[in-house]
């Protein structure tokens, strides 16, 4: 007996429909899963074959040939137990026939319970775009694929429930859709209330978060350079719907959704050790997984003490910074995903610490310091936008009992700056100014005449790379919405050529 229908697979961020085609006839029992099946897809075949005996059903003595259409495409993971099992099943006449506008994915316990599974949401979006009316899914991954409408999503939490509905005996009922606009819960961020003194190195983060720009952070241990870092989440602007949904789908095909979540509504905030390796930022594996530069898509990649980092993580960072996007080849597949993220670094000025500091010695010889600097190269540092001193906190500022101005309060202008961009670049491909492209920066940062001859004279002065010039241009404007200008302004230009200072200070230019 010959029995089809649905299920679906994933590749990169993408999905695919797959037809589970079973087929039992006499012969030598046999039990072969084709249609280029990985280890885990084959292994399925035990799965299934304990599933449904210790659900009380009849495993059928036959020759069992389960085709996973297209051939040509590979097929991985446990996803394809569920629909393997129900073929089979309807092929030996215990369920009846299973339409094909719904489809069924899912892991199979040996005891009949589903467990949940990797990249639901993208293969619902997927079930959704061809037309199909239901997806049935593990109860635990339901309200992440309840974020898509028009299509119902069933949560199964056992074979026997599933059963029961197939035959119509006891219906389960959809999963409600899940309401992006409702309030979250209560989600407690470090905010900037708590940090004391700092306000020139506040004000530059104020400026990277309105415009989405990349910064770096340089000063002694302890003065707060990880502090600032770890609350800039709190002051970027609210994701847009289809931002969450973009972002939602990496984190559930890396596996890293937390459980119960049916989107991500606060933006990623990923930082990896030092000692991560290029494939563990960029991504990789036998079969193209996201790193933590996706991972940190629509949100922000700390990565403290960039020097430590090895040559090949922090040179593999440079096409992401510039394109958005990364693509990893492997012999398996070639596959690419999104990475637009906000870049912030933090380092200490020397091996010791110390270089610069007001009150405590360096032991570190000039040399020392120089090649500890250099371990950052000029390409990667040009792609940083903001370059920020972090100095030692005063006691004067420690012992201040008022609080600082709160991430609510610098919220709002970094919001009032995104809204001046986003109402900019309508219909252009971009949302902020860090991704102003060459074919329009001349346009959209019109200067007065004062600002250019200031932006010359800085040129000559700092000898910066024409890159650091787009990139002082762009951090000008983002200056200048903040200041709600048209225009920007020599003020904005001299603030900007501030945060390129290090160049001339630290690396000598």
């Amino acid at each position: 007996m010959f029995a089809k229908l649905l299920s679906l697979g994933l590749m990169g961020m993408n999905s695919f429909i797959v037809e589970v085609e079973t087929d039992t006839s006499q012969g030598m029992p046999a039990f072969d899963v084709v249609g280029l099946p990985d280890a885990a897809v084959r292994e399925s075949r035990e799965r299934v074959r304990s599933c449904i005996k210790n659900c009380s059903m009849e495993f059928p003595v036959s020759r069992i040939t389960v085709n996973l259409a297209p051939a040509d495409m590979r097929k991985e993971g446990a996803v394809y137990d569920l629909p393997i099992m129900l073929s089979l099943l309807c092929s030996t006449m215990q369920l009846p026939k299973i339409g094909l506008d719904c489809a069924f994915i899912g892991e199979l316990s040996l005891d009949g319970e589903l467990r949940p599974i990797n990249g639901v949401l993208p293969m619902t979006i997927k079930a959704r775009q061809e037309g199909l009316k239901t997806i049935y899914v593990p109860f635990t991954n339901a309200p992440e694929a309840s974020v898509v409408e028009g299509i119902d999503v069933i949560g199964v939490k056992n074979v026997r429930q599933l059963f029961l509905h197939l035959t119509g005996e006891s219906k389960i009922e959809p999963s409600k859709p899940a309401d992006f606009f409702a309030e979250p819960g209560n989600v407690v961020m470090p905010d900037f209330s708590e940090v004391r003194g700092q306000v020139q190195a506040r004000r530059a983060i104020e400026v990277a978060a309105a415009g989405g720009h990349n910064v770096i952070l340089i000063g002694s241990p302890g003065a707060g350079k990880s502090m600032l870092a770890k609350r800039i989440p709190s002051i970027l602007p609210d994701m847009t719907f289809e931002e969450s949904i973009e972002t939602t789908k990496i984190h559930s095909i890396a596996g890293t959704l937390p459980q119960g979540v049916s989107l991500i509504r606060t933006r990623p905030f990923r930082a990896p050790h030092h000692n991560a390796s290029s494939t563990a930022l960029a991504g990789g594996g036998s079969y193209p997984g996201p790193g933590e530069v996706s991972l940190a898509h629509n949100g922000v990649l700390f990565l403290d003490e960039l020097p430590e980092f090895s040559k090949q993580s922090m040179e593999m960072l440079r096409q992401p910074l510039e394109d958005g996007q990364i693509t990893i080849s492997r012999a398996a597949g070639r596959l690419t995903y999104p990475c637009s993220f906000m870049l912030v670094a933090a380092m200490n000025p020397c091996r010791c610490g110390y270089y610069g500091h007001p009150t405590k010695s360096c032991i570190c010889s000039k040399s020392s310091v120089e090649k500890y600097l250099s371990r950052i190269s000029g390409p990667l540092l040009d792609r940083l936008d903001i370059h920020i001193e972090v100095p030692p906190v005063e006691f004067a500022d420690l012992s201040h009992k008022l609080p600082s101005e709160s991430s609510a309060e610098i919220r709002k202008r970094v919001n009032a700056a995104r809204k001046i961009q986003q109402e900019r670049f309508e219909g252009m491909g971009f949302s902020c100014n860090a991704r102003i492209t060459p074919a329009v920066i001349r346009n959209v940062c019109a200067m007065t005449d004062s600002a250019q001859a200031l932006l010359k004279n800085a040129f000559d002065k700092l000898g910066l790379s024409a890159r650091a010039y787009d990139r002082i241009l762009k951090v000008a404007r983002t200056i200048a919405d903040l200041d709600s200008s048209e225009k920007i302004n020599s003020e904005h230009i001299a603030e900007a050529v501030r945060y390129r200072s290090l160049d001339r200070k630290y690396w000598g230019g």
